[in-house]
């Protein structure tokens, strides 16, 4: 697959980069990636829900009433989870959600991902820049003029670029990450994948089987 490489300005720079077919143009495996999303999402769980059972609640152990004769049930202390402010029965405890995938289907994953954006037509070239300062207008400006549309847009970069990222903060339907930072879920998220150029060069590397 042949993509222009876009100037910041909205025109060609003249330049064609071919996409690597075994990184940008492979049959996408959808099981892998469902199991690479499961798990980036599993992995961002905490984890730390609690709750009391009747061993942990402070209250008196002491019988509320004889075993027999009452004319109610038989309660032995107000601990029970059918008492107002007693344990919680079967509640969440601390645990960890974190799963482990074997590294090459995760690259499998991540390859797939990407051409399906391949596929689809989803993805943006543009030369590299860089900004002096950060300015969000001058940010959406770029994006704009590149035609990367208003909705979910992941744009990838070769390095970190504080001014850029800082660029994008304001920008809710934007995520700026760096190569390093690429992933399954997160291009999957996205409607637009803008690459800075070199960036597909460091995926196929990466993820070449």
């Amino acid at each position: 697959m042949e993509l222009p490489v876009l100037k910041i300005d909205g025109t060609e720079s003249g330049k064609k980069v071919v996409l690597a077919d075994n990184v940008f143009g492979v049959e996408p495996n959808d099981h892998a990636i469902y199991l690479d999303v499961v798990q980036y999402l599993a992995n961002q769980r905490q984890g730390t829900a609690k709750t009391k059972d009747r061993s942990e609640v402070s209250y008196s152990t002491k019988k509320l009433g004889r075993q027999k004769g009452g004319g109610g049930a038989r309660h032995g202390s107000r601990k029970a989870g059918i008492f107002v402010g007693g344990g919680r029965v079967h509640g969440p405890k601390p645990r960890d959600y974190r799963t482990k995938l074997n590294k090459k289907l995760k690259s499998l994953a991540r390859i797939s991902a990407l051409s399906y954006k391949a596929r689809e037509n989803e993805i943006i070239l543009v030369e590299p820049f860089a900004m002096d300062a950060p300015k969000t207008k001058e940010f959406r400006g770029i994006l704009d003029a590149i035609k990367a549309g208003d909705r979910k847009i992941l744009f990838v970069l070769p390095q970190n670029s504080d001014n850029i990222f800082l660029s994008s903060r304001n920008l809710p339907e934007v995520k700026v990450v760096s190569v390093d930072e690429i992933n399954t879920y997160a291009i999957m998220n996205s409607c637009k994948l803008v690459m800075v150029d070199g960036v597909q060069d460091i995926l196929t590397e990466r993820n070449a089987r």
